[in-house]
């Protein structure tokens, strides 16, 4: 492959680990851990970052609706996550790759010796041709008085985790594939912007909230990740996680999806 990036942390939103039915997406699992198997063994540091644990166990539970109550939310993920990673590692090990869980919170990596013992366990599994699973604690994360720890969503977490390590890249697969001028849901007319160099003011005003019951994130989410990405001068790149394996093809330096910074 062509692409010179090397170490890149990949998002993938509850959305495209759920299907529109609640039940648990395989073939999408599959695909996404196949493709990031083939570029692990290609030389590539990858770092997964992985909604999906509450609509997981909402799965696990044969439930449909997601509840209100914060208890009830964090034991649905607790379940969740057990089982998210459960299959993560059923299927990365079927090609031969080896995977690590790191639950964060936002103190974890505001705190100088937690962040650097996290980073240090990070960059050891990636030498070890690990590759590092990350999503929120959800099950203890908590926001009272001075003690915030919990992350707006994954879509920061993930440019969080991606600043933090230094990644040349952020790729997040999205129910969406790209930004575009005005909402597509509504407007048979909009158009997908395939390149930012700067958020403006009319490109904000573009965003919308989320389109799914089962992820907290939205498009507003992904540019405040962009604009992180861009303030670091890194890029990210929005697009469908409909097929993973389109990966391949943007480490092959295609255009695909909307490119935010250089």
């Amino acid at each position: 492959m062509t692409d010179t990036h090397q170490r890149v942390v990949v998002k993938i939103g509850t959305s495209s680990l759920v299907l529109p039915n609640g039940r648990i997406n395989l073939k999408t699992i599959d695909q996404l851990s196949f493709t990031l198997a083939t570029l692990n063994n290609q030389g590539y540091e990858l770092i997964l970052v992985s909604s999906g644990a509450i609509g997981v166990g909402l799965a696990s539970l044969g439930l449909k609706n997601r509840p209100a109550e914060i208890a009830k939310q964090q034991a649905l993920a607790s379940i969740g996550q057990a089982e998210l990673m459960r299959i993560y590692s059923q299927r990365f090990l079927d090609y031969q790759t080896h995977v690590a869980q790191l639950l964060l919170t936002r103190d974890v990596l505001d705190f100088p010796v937690s962040r650097r013992h996290t980073l240090n366990t990070i960059s050891t599994l990636l030498k070890q041709r690990v590759i590092p699973i990350v999503n929120e604690n959800d099950p203890v994360s908590v926001d009272e008085l001075d003690h915030y720890t919990t992350f707006s969503d994954n879509d920061e977490l993930s440019a969080q985790v991606a600043t933090a390590i230094d990644a040349d890249r952020l790729i997040v697969l999205s129910d969406i594939d790209g930004l575009y001028d005005k909402d597509p849901h509504k407007f048979s007319n909009a158009q997908i912007i395939r390149k930012v160099a700067t958020l403006t003011p009319e490109i904000k005003a573009a965003a919308s909230g989320s389109s799914t019951r089962f992820g907290t994130g939205g498009m507003v989410t992904k540019l405040r990740a962009a604009a992180t990405m861009m303030q670091a001068g890194k890029q990210m790149i929005l697009c469908s996680g409909k097929n993973p394996k389109i990966l391949f093809d943007i480490f092959d330096g295609q255009t695909i999806g909307t490119h935010f910074g250089k």
